[in-house]
């Protein structure tokens, strides 16, 4: 119990200090310190960064900054198709799975590089489908704008089934490229919609008896405890260096995934 509620603090930490993305790294602390598989380990974490999605959503909910027409329509695509990565999770040899995961985290620890350097997307009259009225605030939905919602939020609900991930690091990017929000705004709305997608993938996986309350109910309080004690650090930690950080530690991680899986 103590390893997971340490596990789990350091997964509310990296939430804090990273933004919305940063809860893939549940995955890979609980296959390293627990023993787990990836099928197994994915609707835990799943659960923690899903806990901790939603404390952060309802203070983004409090300030005013979560567009909740948006993520609600995005977690509903997530939802529909994040029983289908849950199923897939199972069928698919945990090896093999283990090395999607460690490529899809190479791919974020890039795209965090990048943009901590400066170099991430930027959004363009071209790309922003999704415009705020200007009196209101709220989004001028349009057949693009839902489209784009909807791919998305079902790309972040597969992803979730699959490898127990909560989206964060394709919610955050695509609201970036594809709406005119700030980036906080972007956070909290990735974070509700994070929130949501996660409680179909573990209603799911609790339904079907495939998941270790042992390990998921300690490791999720300590993510909690995490997130709480992390937000007063990542006004004066958060930054570049700090993602950078993120992104090389992620790197490692994914390699370490590799040669295990490899040996």
């Amino acid at each position: 119990m103590l390893t997971s509620i340490g596990l789990g603090l350091v997964v509310g930490l990296i939430l804090a200090l990273t933004g919305a993305g940063g809860g893939i790294l549940a995955v890979p602390l609980l296959i390293f310190g627990t023993g787990a598989g990836v099928a197994e380990a994915g609707p835990i974490g799943l659960m923690a960064v899903g806990m901790a999605a939603a404390l952060g959503a309802v203070l983004g909910l409090r300030a005013g900054i979560v567009r909740y027409r948006a993520a609600v329509l995005i977690a509903v695509t997530g939802m529909l198709l994040s029983p289908a990565g849950l199923w897939a999770a199972r069928q698919v040899d945990s090896r093999w799975l283990a090395v999607l995961f460690a490529l899809v985290l190479l791919y974020v620890a890039f795209k965090t590089f990048r943009q901590a350097s400066g170099k991430g997307p930027i959004a363009t009259a071209a790309n922003v489908v999704c415009k705020r009225d200007g009196n209101s605030g709220r989004f001028i939905w349009t057949r693009p704008c839902a489209l784009a919602m909807s791919l998305s939020g079902g790309l972040a609900g597969l992803l979730s089934g699959l490898l127990g991930v909560g989206g964060g690091f394709v919610m955050v990017p695509a609201l970036q490229r594809y709406t005119d929000l700030p980036m906080k705004s972007a956070v909290a709305t990735s974070l509700a919609v994070i929130a949501l997608i996660s409680l179909m993938g573990v209603a799911t996986t609790a339904a079907s008896g495939h998941l270790d309350w042992a390990i998921a109910l300690p490791f999720s309080a300590g993510a909690l405890a995490g997130m709480l004690a992390g937000r007063s650090l990542a006004s004066r930690l958060a930054g570049p260096q700090l993602q950078k950080g993120f992104a090389t530690v992620s790197a490692l991680v994914a390699i370490a995934m590799i040669v295990k899986a490899a040996s």
